[in-house]
């Protein structure tokens, strides 16, 4: 499918079991309200944020019924367009040839699964190393578009964050899902660079041998 109209958008929110990214309600209403006024098919991994009494390394989890934080009518009005589910199998999806691009936090993994896969990146940084990562893929690599990249939040869990309007975010998944951009094109060349350097003689393959070779040769050598 090389047309971008029959692309899907792959929208994580929390994708991964360890993730500690989640949106409360009134967040993921803004985001409902841009994928529908996109017009574009989307998968949204949506999932609930954690439970505040158990501590502050619980993870996000499933809704039992998502509807519950959505606009009412979204999932009739959506239906055959979209589609909600909780926990995703990242990997296999951004593998599979109909995820034309992927809203994320741009956690480091995230970012090189992206890039991997040739899947760009629509950034939406929350915390820790993530706003560092989508600076530098959105300003210095050309392989994103923001989201927005100075969102504010004061440290996971807090009660403090910043809601960004359905209008914003419309916007960066309009510039992506643009037929020849720049930036796909450039994510496409990443990709087949990085899988290069994997190959049997590439960068980073000889390199990781070269510091193999190194511990393996000096590893029982006596330093006096």
């Amino acid at each position: 499918m090389n047309n971008l109209r029959h692309r899907w958008c792959f929208s994580a929110s929390g994708a991964r079991g360890a993730s500690k990214g989640s949106f409360k309600g009134d967040q993921v209403k803004e985001i409902a309200c841009a994928l529908e006024q996109s017009g574009h098919r989307f998968l949204w991994s949506l999932r609930q944020p954690p439970d505040p009494s158990k501590g502050p390394m619980a993870s996000p989890t499933d809704y039992d019924d998502a509807s519950e934080v959505l606009p009412e009518g979204f999932l009739d009005r959506t239906h055959g367009i979209g589609k909600i589910i909780g926990w995703a199998p990242q990997l296999a999806i951004l593998g599979h040839p109909a995820i034309g691009w992927f809203v994320s936090h741009c956690g480091w993994n995230s970012t090189l699964e992206s890039i991997w896969f040739g899947v760009p990146i629509a950034a939406w940084p929350i915390y820790a190393e993530q706003q560092l990562n989508a600076f530098k893929s959105v300003r210095e690599l050309g392989l994103a578009v923001e989201i927005k990249m100075d969102y504010r939040r004061d440290g996971i869990g807090s009660d403090e964050i910043e809601i960004v309007s359905a209008k914003t975010i419309e916007k960066g998944i309009r510039s992506m899902m643009e037929e020849g951009s720049d930036v796909r094109k450039r994510v496409k060349e990443m990709s087949e660079k990085s899988r290069k350097a994997l190959m049997n003689g590439g960068s980073s393959h000889s390199t990781t041998r070269r510091l193999v070779d190194d511990v393996m040769n000096n590893m029982f050598t006596k330093s006096y």
